[in-house]
């Protein structure tokens, strides 16, 4: 959203960037006292949440939030905020004259224009195949289907296993479940919006322009956003950041004393949790590919503990690995040492390293991971699949062969193609009236 929010103030809009209570305080402690200031035509506010009011770290909470968001229960205070702006006695900022929404505050948001008389545009941070898996839930619904059938029947989806589906439709055992329900009720509110965005882009899912183009009014493809942020970028809004974590760039440092190609680079990203068992699986994976790592191991990864390895994985991988709790990971993904991903699939760290022309190993965790997982590896060709039940020998063989191996040397030759999808891809491409 915050790089969204960046190309469009370079457009010449002025911004008002709405964030959680709790996010904002988290800005405020990870980035600075000053991190949230903006600039005069770039602003930051927030909306309370209902969470306590000392809490810094959202992860806990998701389900919380998920909850309120499908209840519509931020709709008042959302539409609160937009009467203050507009209210010229009390505010300095122009008038709101239009939304650009997290897709998944749809139930929130599009009320709250309705109400105001707003264009709003709904934002979802998917590529065109994970929206369109997502939006079709109900479909799956009323056809009563069940694991292990064929998917055929969806526009622009091929060869999907129900598995592939948003929200790991596997996993699904109610229509109850928050995360269906979420999943289900944004997309479906979001057909009211004016327009669609996805960050994505037309060379890598043109079929999905065309399918998603007949359902909504106006369609947009932007992505990715950190390209046109490249061209576009000036030194006032580089001090505005969007991590939660801070960052350690020490590890850059550390990879430049490598070999092109060699480092495989592993983050789950800020929300994925992970059992005890299974990031010691993990651990002894990459202790037994004899790679070397960089590997971004949050405070909060592991459920109910701390991220503790054992230590034949400390002696096992002396001098080959870098471990912190976060990084800049663009900057990662796009230096050279850098020949690998082993990633959650979250589209962020997908199209990341889509543009960067790094091949991935996908451990998909949920939401639209399934579908981008499929994705990258079924359709794309440059991914490789980690069955969900991760064992190390397994793991250790597929990154061996990802870095070293036939499959590895294929997926890495489509790097000059990622490379040459950023020369076509700095104008946002759509189907719009």
């Amino acid at each position: 959203m915050l790089k969204l929010a960046k190309v469009l103030h370079l457009k010449g809009f002025h911004i008002t960037f709405v964030h959680f209570e709790i996010n904002y305080r988290c800005l405020l402690e990870t980035r600075g006292p000053t991190s949230m200031d903006g600039l005069s035509d770039f602003r930051f506010e927030f909306i309370p949440d209902g969470l306590p009011s000392t809490e810094t770290n959202i992860v806990p909470y998701v389900p919380t939030i998920s909850e309120h968001m499908v209840h519509g229960d931020y709709f008042a205070p959302f539409s609160d905020l937009i009467a203050k702006l507009n209210d010229s006695m009390s505010s300095n900022v122009p008038p709101v004259t239009c939304i650009v929404s997290d897709g998944f505050m749809s139930n929130c948001t599009i009320p709250a224009a309705e109400e105001h008389g707003l264009p709003i545009a709904s934002f979802f941070t998917y590529s065109a195949s994970g929206f369109m898996a997502t939006d079709q839930l109900r479909v799956l619904v009323e056809r009563g289907l069940l694991p292990l059938k064929v998917i055929d029947f969806i526009p622009g989806l091929k060869h999907m296993r129900l598995r592939d589906f948003a929200t790991n439709g596997t996993q699904v055992k109610s229509t109850d479940d928050i995360m269906f329900r979420i999943a289900e009720e944004t997309t479906r509110k979001s057909r009211k919006a004016s327009a669609l965005i996805l960050h994505t882009f037309d060379a890598l899912e043109p079929e999905l322009l065309d399918n998603l183009s007949a359902m909504f009014p106006a369609v947009y493809f932007i992505g990715p956003l950190q390209l046109h942020l490249n061209q576009m970028q000036d030194n006032d809004l580089r001090s505005i950041g969007c991590n939660l974590w801070k960052e350690e760039p020490k590890c850059l440092r550390w990879l430049d004393s490598r070999e092109p190609n060699s480092v495989l680079y592993v983050n789950f990203g800020s929300l994925a949790l992970l059992t005890t068992e299974q990031i010691i699986e993990f651990g002894m994976g990459v202790a037994k590919s004899n790679c070397s790592f960089v590997w971004i191991i949050r405070p909060d990864m592991v459920v109910g503990g701390s991220a503790v390895l054992p230590p034949e994985f400390s002696e096992e991988t002396r001098e080959r690995g870098f471990i912190a709790s976060w990084c800049p990971q663009e900057e990662v993904l796009n230096h050279p040492s850098v020949g690998g991903f082993l990633t959650h699939c979250g589209w962020g760290s997908t199209i990341e390293s889509i543009s960067a022309g790094v091949p991935m190993l996908c451990w998909q965790f949920i939401a639209d991971q399934p579908t981008n997982s499929r994705y990258a590896c079924a359709e794309w060709g440059i991914g490789m699949e980690i069955g969900k039940d991760v064992k190390r020998d397994d793991l250790a063989k597929l990154i061996s062969e990802l870095m070293e191996g036939e499959k590895g040397k294929e997926m890495k030759t489509k790097r000059s193609s990622g490379k040459d999808w950023q020369k076509r891809l700095l104008v946002p491409k759509g189907h719009h009236p």
